[in-house]
């Protein structure tokens, strides 16, 4: 089959990349494509935007699928005229493009159907939105409502700023028609993480979390960039988060849009921020992000074609994704100045260097072939992305290669992936043990505590019966590797505690896990019916043993922990908040 792919930056590159891999294409094209691309399809000298001009060329060359990149063609409804005229192509409608193209039509729909989100307001006119910022207070963030090649989102810290920013926007009309509107919204805190998925309109098939770094200078500092690197998978985002995102985000916003008549197909991002427990959407892109594209596709394992053809099929319910087990990283190369002014039309060496290492991809963005020499033409000119065991591995081979590429005034991050060497390096002061992986759905319930008061921790599978000896070793070195509480949930003949209890001085709480025909009464007599010497706490039966569980054990660490306790004090008053919420609506009911 042929192909034609839509744009000329490095997420471009990596899906070229990718599709080159399967065995179902003989041809790709790409419009307008890089020096990069050129090596892998033929590049057409077409614009991204120039709707018409891409539709005459798929239709002359008989083009089987086309695939978009970026956002600006499917805000402008490429994907209605191509199918229009009969053509396949992955993309989201314009209808539904407009969860990136407008802001304020995004967060309709999240408000709409209880999507966690910021609060905010969208805003016309500059007078209402000024009263707002005054209503408000800082810090604030103030967002152009459309396309603003992701520089529309001004961070204030102070009112005077986000002042400036509304007349940046609204007067001075710097985003053009992306400032009509303007969203202003609180200012969220915590870690980001980007969150992509496949999704046919009914069925959400996730990637794996990866994380963007978009300040163009390390530690987060200087201006806003579209993405000077990332990583995946993110440790921020493990297993008990990502299952919150995919039945609190992903579906619910796959399910609205459906009913709003405006089905989502292709590829679905979201933008989020994450605080300890709490999750919240920072936006939503209509396409695959950049530079996520490039460490996600290097983990996927998948031919991609069916999976786009199952998407606009609407047949993704029979795929799956197989996922490279191993870490990657990409590290962004941009020209110096970027993203102000920059030079362009510098020789670039060492690109061939660096893409012969093994389990390194060199990735094209910004540039242009002269001869045989790379020339930058863009702001963000590679990105380098490397796999390696580990996310720490990664990063390392990704920098060895960066250190084989060299132009003039050459800038990038020194710090990619920073952010998952700090949390992967913290020590858990927790283990939870199951009896089996099939209790993990009960003991998630002490995750949300532990996220919450940001206790690390680990997880393990022992077996007070089937392996007797694992389940006492972990209780033996568990003090040496610094835990401070045990946690064990097992059902049935719940010995799990017990066993751990007697080969540790550390506190065990035992959660009894309700999997019987006796909805867990039998495991919890096991559990509690210790001999002397070995005692072992119970709260109660299931997820909430499980989550009672997760709070004993934080007011125990509490004792010798004046944060922890400030916390829980935090904490119960936001109990008691909830509990008089409720009564006051009650109230009205007489």
């Amino acid at each position: 089959m042929k192909v034609l792919v839509v744009g000329g930056g490095g997420r471009e590159h990596a899906l070229v990349w990718k599709i080159a891999q399967s065995k179902q294409v003989k041809k790709i094209f790409c419009a307008p494509g890089n020096a990069g691309i050129a090596r892998l399809a033929k590049c057409v000298p077409i614009g991204a935007a120039d709707i018409d001009k891409l539709l005459a060329f798929a239709q002359k060359e008989e083009i089987d699928l086309t695939v978009v990149g970026p956002e600006d063609p499917l805000s402008q409804g490429i994907v209605d005229q191509f199918e229009a005229a009969g053509l396949r192509i992955f993309g989201a409608s314009r209808k539904a493009a407009r969860v990136e193209s407008s802001k304020s039509f995004a967060k309709a729909i999240m408000e709409k159907y209880g999507i966690p989100t910021a609060k905010g307001q969208t805003f016309t006119r500059l007078a209402p939105a000024q009263a707002y910022v005054k209503q408000m207070g800082a810090p604030l963030v103030v967002k152009a409502d459309g396309l603003a090649a992701g520089k529309g989102v001004i961070v204030c810290s102070t009112e005077k700023m986000a002042m400036d920013a509304l007349k940046q926007i609204m007067v001075d009309r710097e985003f053009g028609e992306a400032g009509d509107q303007v969203v202003v919204e609180e200012c969220l805190v915590g870690e980001e993480a980007s969150f992509l998925a496949f999704t046919d309109g009914k069925t959400v098939l996730p990637l794996p979390s990866s994380q963007d770094h978009k300040p163009v200078f390390d530690d987060d500092k200087g201006l806003n960039t579209g993405g000077m690197g990332a990583y995946s998978p993110a440790p921020v985002v493990d297993q008990y988060l990502h299952e919150r995102i995919m039945n609190e985000i992903m579906i619910p916003m796959v399910k609205g849009m459906a009913t709003e008549g405006c089905p989502y197909k292709g590829v679905l991002y979201a933008g989020l921020m994450i605080d300890r427990d709490k999750i919240k959407v920072l936006e939503f892109n209509g396409r695959f992000g950049d530079p996520e594209a490039q460490p996600l596709l290097v983990r996927l394992q998948d031919d991609i074609v069916p999976i786009m053809e199952a998407v606009i099929d609407e047949r993704l319910d029979a795929c799956r994704l197989t996922i490279d087990p191993r870490a990657s990283v990409c590290v962004v190369m941009a020209s110096g100045g970027y993203p102000g002014k920059y030079k362009k039309g510098l020789e670039i060496k060492g690109i061939d260097a660096a893409n012969r290492m093994r389990d390194v991809v060199v990735f094209h963005a910004g540039t242009s072939a002269k001869g045989k020499k790379i020339l930058s033409q863009g702001g963000r000119v590679l990105g380098v992305t490397a796999l390696g065991p580990t996310v720490d591995a990664a990063i390392k081979k990704a920098y060895q290669a960066v250190a084989k590429i060299d132009w003039q005034g050459v800038h990038y991050r020194k710090d990619i992936g920073k952010k998952a060497l700090v949390r992967m390096q913290a020590v858990p002061r927790v283990g939870i043990v199951m009896g089996s992986d099939s209790d993990l759905k009960v003991m998630e319930a002490a995750l949300g505590v532990f996220k919450k008061f940001t206790i690390p921790i680990e997880m393990t599978v022992a077996s007070a019966h089937r392996s007797p000896e694992r389940a006492a070793t972990y209780a033996a070195t568990a003090k040496e590797r610094g835990l401070q509480v045990i946690i064990a949930g097992a059902g049935h003949a719940a010995h799990l505690a017990g066993v751990l209890a007697a080969h540790t001085t550390l506190p065990v709480i035992g959660v009894p896990i309700d999997s019987s025909c006796l909805q867990g009464m039998d495991a919890l007599l096991s559990t509690v019916q210790m001999p002397p010497g070995i005692p072992v706490a119970t709260v109660s039966i299931g997820k909430p043993g499980a989550k009672n569980a997760a709070i004993l054990a934080v007011q125990m660490m509490a004792l010798n922990d004046e944060s922890l306790a400030d916390q829980l004090a935090a904490f119960k008053r936001e109990m008691a908040a909830e509990v008089e919420k409720k009564a006051e609506k009650l109230a009205l009911y007489r």
